[in-house]
């Protein structure tokens, strides 16, 4: 399965941050957010810049294990919640973020908690990272919701892949449980532009599941606009909101969507 390469990863995540920003214009950031709810807005875009800062920090000293967050210049963001104090700083972020991936290149060796380990992992990892809670950030704020349709599928891409490292590494994660040969779940975006394949197919095994993209008949079908799809793959979207639609035995997607996780 092809990505999006290094080069669009570097580009995107200070897209999605300078689209954060955008969202945040006049929200209130005291508010809590639905699908985060321990935190407020002013919390989560915390959590978002200092998310890049932190992998910034890893890439541009090509860690060799982790760095606490205490070390890392900024990674809390400015003093108080001033609205215009948290536009710069994900305004910096951004620039930051953006130019030490590039720099580094995709082949450059750094820790990461996954099996790659490498720049390249980081930037694709934050690309993905902003692009979801930028979508809890525009849930709180009561703004629309818009990603690229490449972005928003290679981000489903990224969570099957995330979701069998956890099966595979941690057998007290929930994502152990995903197994039993028979099943299968399918996805299908109904307005992917033409030469995306926007559909996907997740195979349960005694050992576990793998996934594929493509069409085929399965145990239960989640259907709908692809950013729709994301969402409610994502745990963002109710199954039942009236933006998606499930055919086939909803038990099986609810089973999925109650043990997917990763870290």
């Amino acid at each position: 399965m092809t990505t999006l390469g290094h080069e669009r990863y570097c580009d995107e995540v200070a897209r999605q941050l300078d689209l954060l920003r955008t969202t945040l214009t006049g929200a209130d950031l005291s508010v809590t957010v639905p699908t985060c709810p321990d935190w407020t807005l002013a919390e989560l875009v915390r959590h978002m810049g200092g998310a890049v800062r932190w992998s910034e920090r890893l890439v541009a000293t090509r860690a060799e294990q982790d760095i606490p967050e205490e070390d890392i210049p900024e990674c809390e963001g400015p003093a108080g919640d001033d609205p215009a104090a948290l536009d710069a700083w994900l305004a910096r972020t951004a620039e930051l973020g953006a130019r030490t991936f590039r720099a580094a290149g995709a082949d450059a060796v750094v820790w990461s908690w996954a099996d790659d380990r490498s720049a390249a992992f980081w930037a694709r990892r934050m690309t993905h990272e902003l692009a979801v809670h930028r979508a809890d950030a525009a849930i709180a704020a009561g703004v629309p919701f818009e990603v690229a349709p490449d972005v928003a599928a290679d981000a489903i891409d990224e969570w099957l892949d995330l979701v069998a490292l956890a099966q595979r590494t941690d057998p007290e994660d929930s994502a152990s449980e995903l197994r039993g040969a028979g099943r299968s779940i399918h996805l299908h975006a109904t307005d992917a532009p033409e030469g995306l394949d926007a559909e996907w197919l997740i195979e349960f095994g005694d050992d576990g599941f793998t996934w594929r993209r493509g069409h085929a008949k399965a145990t239960v079908a989640l259907r709908g606009p692809l950013t729709e799809v994301l969402l409610a793959f994502y745990r963002r979207r109710p199954l039942d909101g009236g933006s998606v639609e499930v055919l086939g035995e909803r038990e099986l997607l609810d089973f999925w969507l109650e043990r997917a996780s990763f870290g």
